[in-house]
């Protein structure tokens, strides 16, 4: 029996979020018997314009309407409603609940996106929307998480089903390749993200300065620039056809975080598309990173700027680690964090919701 979805992610294909933890399910959950119609409420033009420091407003409003146009003309065909994180950003719970009508609707949480109201430097707004997201997700019949940390959110809001579902790779677009090297070819560190978050990496500016001086090594950049003094760096635009190639030609990924509340919130998946590839990795102990990361087994784990040199320094100087580690880190990704893996769960929980409802 097909089952109707009405999907509502955030982002168009541009936006990452959204493209990783939506869109890429689509043509398996359609396999699998969902007939699913897609509305997002943001368009790649508006990423566009914010990453270029452009106004926005114009593209929010427009979006804002157009969401509620479709929600209004859709809703009542839909046996399930998913929603990636909230209808309206910064609309209040009541009109959110009164917008899905009274299907049963899945919220899907890949980020601490509660922490934008509970958190805010404004005490009027942490008033008016501090308890908003916890207000869904005890409302909605299933909450999809993340990680462990969103998981026990919306478990303390009191939602009355919870999953978690980690963010994935679809396999079939990563693959391990043994790259030539030659005995001076440098090493090859890698980082993939967009301007929004590239200043993560600034946490690694003395350890990899630290490197450059004994070790012939090169920082890859994909998605976002950043100049680091004292090392070699390039900058690969991204691209979603290229990504893929672009992390295989890695030696070694990395994903610096600080330890706060938002970063815990992440769910990793820079580290799992450098594992699908082969390639070890070096990350913050923070979050989902922990689960990730196996230390000696799939890359390591370094807080402190003496522990991430150390951690590269091993890598750069044992080719035979980094495939070994790098091996380690394809198993698990085809285990635990493939979209082979993911996506048959995924469809069980929206027919099973579609078949009550």
């Amino acid at each position: 029996m097909t089952m109707s979805v009405m999907s509502y992610p955030r982002y168009a294909p541009l936006g990452a979020s959204s493209r990783i933890r939506w869109l890429q399910f689509l043509p398996e959950l359609r396999r699998l018997g969902l007939d699913i119609e897609v509305s997002p409420l943001l368009d790649d033009e508006y990423l566009r314009r914010k990453y270029a420091g452009r106004s926005t407003f114009r593209f929010i409003v427009r979006a804002y309407v157009r969401r509620a146009a479709a929600l209004l003309a859709r809703r009542s065909t839909a046996d399930v409603v998913w929603v990636e994180k909230e209808l309206w950003p910064w609309a209040p719970a009541w009109l959110e609940r009164l917008a899905w009508g009274r299907r049963p609707v899945v919220l899907d949480y890949d980020d601490a996106v509660f922490h934008s109201y509970d958190l805010h430097r404004s005490r009027v707004a942490r008033a008016l929307f501090g308890g908003k997201i916890d207000r869904l997700m005890r409302a909605a019949a299933l909450v999809v998480a993340g990680n462990d940390y969103l998981a026990q959110r919306a478990r303390q809001a009191g939602a009355p089903r919870v999953e978690l579902l980690p963010t994935v790779v679809d396999l079939r677009r990563y693959a391990v390749t043994e790259r030539p090297r030659e005995p001076d070819d440098p090493l090859r560190i890698g980082w993939i993200g967009s301007p929004a978050t590239i200043a993560y990496m600034r946490q690694l500016a003395a350890p990899l300065a630290a490197l450059a001086k004994n070790r012939r090594v090169v920082l890859r950049l994909i998605g976002a620039t950043l100049d680091l003094p004292g090392v070699p760096t390039e900058h690969v635009p991204w691209t979603e056809a290229g990504e893929a190639q672009s992390i295989a030609e890695l030696d070694v990924g990395v994903m610096p975080l600080p330890d706060s509340p938002w970063e815990r919130g992440k769910c990793g998946y820079k580290l799992v598309q450098y594992l699908a590839c082969g390639v070890p990795v070096v990350a913050s102990p923070v979050g989902v990173n922990t689960k990730i990361v196996q230390p000696g087994r799939n890359g390591f784990l370094a807080t402190t700027d003496a522990e991430w040199l150390q951690a590269l320094t091993c890598l750069a100087d044992d080719a035979a680690l980094r495939r070994r580690l790098g091996a380690q880190g394809r198993e698990l990704v085809e285990s635990r964090y493939s979209l082979q893996v993911a996506a048959p769960t995924l469809a069980a929980w929206l027919h099973e919701l579609g078949a009550g409802s």
